[in-house]
């Protein structure tokens, strides 16, 4: 007989959690309701739309479709660690500043994208900020003004001489 539950040993956004989880535990439910981090959005839950996105040991996965028993192990950093101190991520500035949000609903996952773009190549050209945010879907802005927001925050970022990283 299978067991009920799992422990599992995972880092958060820079914090440590163990938890016991049913083994079809999704992440994403791991990380709403029993961490109370709400950031991370649920869309389709076929992992189609990218709303769901978090980073596992700094890659980007669809947590609606990951097992949380998967992350076992892993540092997961989602929407909630990008700021630090109170200041926010040059990103989620500049997604305010560039109007890179409209209904809100795809950006945590589009944030989360955004960070593994910059991490991989902190100095991107528009088609290739365009090509890599295309596995997210945005039904309001039309991704220009998403693609400002990384460009610009990619030149701040570069201009600051600190490599921002994500609470993992």
């Amino acid at each position: 007989m299978a067991p009920t539950t799992c422990t599992i040993s995972l880092t958060v956004n820079g914090r440590p959690h163990v938890a016991e989880v049913e083994p079809r535990r999704l992440l994403v439910d791991f990380l709403r309701e029993d961490l109370g981090l709400p950031g991370t959005h649920i869309g389709c839950e076929h992992g189609v739309c990218g709303t769901c996105t978090v980073l596992l040991n700094g890659a980007s996965i669809r947590s609606c479709i990951t097992l949380a028993v998967q992350a076992d192990g892993a540092d997961i950093s989602t929407v909630e660690g990008l700021a630090r101190g109170g200041e926010l991520h040059p990103l989620q500035d500049e997604f305010s500043a560039k109007q890179a949000l409209q209904c809100g609903y795809c950006t945590p996952g589009m944030l989360m994208r955004a960070c593994e773009i910059l991490a991989e190549n902190p100095d991107p050209t528009p088609e290739q900020v365009r090509s890599a945010i295309a596995s997210n879907l945005c039904r309001c802005t039309g991704y220009q003004f998403i693609t400002e927001a990384v460009i610009s925050a990619a030149a701040r970022m570069r201009a600051t001489d600190v490599t921002e990283e994500v609470a993992s």
